[in-house]
């Protein structure tokens, strides 16, 4: 945490550090909300049935776990880094980080759907598994967090062109290879925009002086 702050010392005013206390704190409250609703809605997913699906119905499952699992965690610990080292960004990107885990716990928590009956089976002896299980369980359908999560860090980084397009791509690329795996339903991953847009702009109202750091 010290270089972050040396870095950029004049940035890191009384104010700045507490909205950053404050959105470390909602991440983590974020967390452990999600743990638990997501083994309470993989527990349900157990006992429940399928439903067919239009897309998946006429779409060969394919294996793209090393997109899905490996994919998925270098691209987070990569924003990591990112998100750290641009402050500005930083403060309002926790924050609706946070906001949209919570959101999405909050919604898998209420409709229990069966898993696909061919759905790609991840590695679980696989060290990329386990960390990736640790937060990641099945059963946890709508909506779908590999799609969404990338859009909304689109929308955080909009007025930055190339970052922009990056995670645009990455939600794509990530949504594509939910479908292609089974491991969503398509309904989770084209409602996934449209709900991850609200949780933007909600977050945009509730902390609208970390918003508009993003520009200065």
């Amino acid at each position: 945490m010290r270089p972050l702050f040396s870095e950029h010392r004049a940035f890191w005013t009384r104010e700045h550090r507490r909205s950053l206390y404050v959105g470390l704190l909602l991440l983590f409250i974020s967390l452990f909300i999600e743990v638990v609703a997501g083994r309470y809605s993989a527990r349900r997913a157990l006992d429940a049935s399928f439903v067919n699906d239009l897309i998946l119905d006429n779409l060969a499952a394919v294996n793209l776990d090393f997109i899905i699992v490996e994919g998925a965690i270098v691209f987070w610990v990569a924003v990591s880094v990112l998100l750290f080292s641009r402050p500005r960004y930083l403060l309002f990107g926790l924050k609706a980080i946070a906001l949209f885990i919570i959101t999405r716990s909050f919604f898998i928590s209420l409709t229990h759907i069966g898993i696909y009956p061919d759905q790609i089976e991840f590695g679980v002896t696989d060290i990329g598994y386990r960390f990736y299980g640790l937060f990641t369980f099945q059963g946890n359908f709508f909506f779908s967090g590999h799609t969404g999560l990338p859009f909304l860090l689109s929308l955080v980084f909009w007025d930055n062109m190339p970052w922009r397009k990056f995670f645009l791509a990455v939600a794509i690329v990530f949504g594509v290879s939910v479908l292609l795996a089974h491991v969503h339903y398509s309904i989770d991953v084209f409602a996934a925009p449209f709900i991850t847009y609200g949780i933007f702009k909600v977050t945009q109202k509730l902390f609208p002086s970390d918003y508009a750091l993003r520009t200065v």
